[in-house]
C-alpha cells in the first residue's frame, strides 16, 4: 500500500498539495521530508505525537525524515492559533528545550546510517544579513496574501506584531534551505501550519523552479469536538517527569467509547484489521480495546517495561488484582501538613485536582473518596497520624487515583 494511502486509512491526512504528483514522487524514490518542532518547552506533548507517528510511517515506507528543531524561529514565536504574543525565551532556555526534544524524537525515529536527519534552523537563520535576506526572499511574499492567512487571523484581532509577521517568511525559508541542503521536497505537520507550508512550497517553486509539496495532518478530536490530549494538569506531555507513564496510560484507558477506533488507528501501529476488531467490541468488552490502546501508546512513549507497570497498576485499582506498587504516589512531609492540612490542598498538591478551588468543588459534589469513605466536607483535614505506613488511597471520581504516603 502507498504510504499516503496508509496515512489516509489511519486518519492522518487533512490536506495535500499537488496530490497526484506527490503520489508519483513518493512511489519513484526515497524522498526527504521534514516536520518542524519549535522548542517552546523542555518536552514534546500530545500535539506533537501525531506528526511524529506520521513521520515513523513515512520512514517505514523508505522515506527520509528530517526533524527540524526551531532553535531560530523559537526566538520569534509561531502566531498560529494564538491570541497573545508568545513569551520570549533566552538562549539558555532554548538550548535546554532542544536537548530534551531531540532525545524524545529519537525514541520514535531511527537516525542511524543516514535513515533520518536532525537539523536546527538557528544554523542558517541566526547569521542572515537582513538587507540581503529581504532582497532575496522578501520580494517573493505578498503582504496582502500573508495577512489573509489563517495562521494570522486570531493575532490580527489582538494586534499582530512585526516580529510575529516574520514567522511565515522564516518558516518558508527553512523549507528552501532544507531543499538546498538535503533535496527536501515535502513538508508535513499539523493542519494549523497549512498557510506556512504553502508559503514554503511556493518559495521553492519561485526561487529554484522546483516542485515542492505540503501535507497536513488532522488534529485528534474527541466525539464532542474537543482537542484530545488535555489533562487536569494541562497538556499530556511525553516526558515522564511531567506526565507519569501511569497518568498517560490512564488517559487513554478512560477515553469515550466513540473515540476508540480513531485513537487506535492514529496512535498505534496495530494492523487495521485488529483496529476494526477491537473497535467493534460493545458494552463492557470495549474496555479490552481501551486497555490495548493505553498499553500500545504508553509502550511507544515510555517503553515496554513502563507500559507493563502502568497496566499492572491500573489492574490493581480497577480489577481488584495486581500490585499497588506502581500506583501514582505522592509523598507529603510533616512540615507540609503542619502548614496546611486541608484535604483540598492535598488534592491539588498531588495532582488529582487542577486547583484548590477545583478540589473544593469536587469535595462538595461528593466526587472525592479516601479509601472507601466519601468526603463531602470541604474543610476536612488530615494529620500525619491519619496516614498509615502503607498510605491512603485518594480518589477523584471513578478514574483518578493517588496513594498518599508520609515522606521519610
Amino acid at each position: 500500500m502507498h504510504v499516503l494511502d496508509t496515512l489516509k486509512e489511519r486518519g492522518f491526512v487533512a490536506q495535500i498539495t499537488f496530490e497526484e504528483a506527490l503520489y508519483e514522487q513518493l512511489a519513484k524514490e526515497p524522498t526527504p521530508f521534514y516536520i518542524g518542532f519549535d522548542p517552546t518547552a523542555v518536552s514534546l506533548h500530545f500535539g506533537h505525537f501525531i506528526p511524529i507517528l506520521a513521520m515513523a510511517h513515512m520512514q517505514k515506507a523508505g522515506h527520509i525524515p528530517i526533524a527540524l528543531i526551531g532553535g531560530g524561529t523559537a526566538r520569534i514565536g509561531d502566531p498560529s492559533g494564538r491570541t497573545d504574543l508568545r513569551q520570549m525565551m533566552n538562549d539558555e532556555t532554548i538550548a535546554r528545550h532542544i536537548t530534551g526534544i531531540k532525545g524524545q524524537i529519537g525514541r520514535f525515529i531511527d537516525f542511524s546510517g543516514g535513515k533520518a536527519l536532525a537539523a536546527d534552523n538557528a544554523d542558517w537563520l541566526m547569521n542572515l544579513n537582513y538587507i540581503d535576506f529581504i532582497r532575496e526572499i522578501g520580494v517573493h511574499f505578498s503582504v496582502n496574501r500573508m495577512i489573509a492567512a489563517e495562521c494570522y487571523k486570531q493575532r490580527m484581532e489582538q494586534g499582530l506584531t512585526f516580529l510575529e509577521f516574520n514567522y511565515m517568511v522564516m518558516q518558508a525559508y527553512d523549507f528552501l534551505e532544507l531543499y538546498r541542503r538535503h533535496n527536501c521536497l515535502l513538508q508535513m505537520g499539523g493542519d494549523d501550519q497549512w498557510s506556512n507550508m504553502l508559503a514554503g512550497a511556493d518559495l521553492i517553486r519561485r526561487v529554484e523552479r522546483q516542485q515542492a509539496y505540503a501535507c497536513t495532518f488532522n488534529l485528534l478530536m474527541n466525539s464532542e469536538g474537543q482537542k484530545m490530549g488535555k489533562t487536569a494538569r494541562g497538556a499530556l506531555w511525553l516526558d515522564a517527569q511531567l506526565c507519569s507513564p501511569y497518568e498517560f496510560f490512564q488517559y487513554w484507558r478512560n477515553i469515550a467509547d466513540a473515540d476508540v477506533r480513531k485513537s487506535l488507528a492514529m496512535l498505534t501501529f496495530l494492523p487495521m484489521e485488529e483496529v476494526d476488531r477491537l473497535a467493534k467490541l460493545e458494552g463492557s468488552a470495549i474496555n479490552e480495546a481501551k486497555t490495548v490502546l493505553a498499553f500500545e501508546t504508553t509502550k511507544l512513549v515510555h517503553g515496554q517495561a513502563e507500559a507493563e507497570r502502568a497496566r499492572e497498576a491500573s489492574s490493581a485499582l480497577f480489577a481488584g488484582g495486581g500490585s499497588m506498587t506502581d500506583v501514582p504516589t505522592f509523598l507529603i512531609s510533616a512540615s507540609q501538613l503542619a502548614q496546611d492540612s486541608r484535604l483540598t490542598t492535598i488534592l491539588f498538591l498531588c495532582g488529582l485536582c487542577s486547583s484548590r478551588s477545583d478540589a473544593r468543588k469536587m469535595v462538595q459534589q461528593g466526587a472525592v473518596m479516601i479509601n472507601e469513605d466519601k468526603i463531602t466536607d470541604a474543610s476536612f483535614t488530615l494529620s500525619a497520624e491519619d496516614i498509615p505506613a502503607e498510605g491512603l488511597l485518594l480518589r477523584r471520581g471513578k478514574k483518578h487515583y493517588c496513594r498518599l504516603m508520609m515522606a521519610p
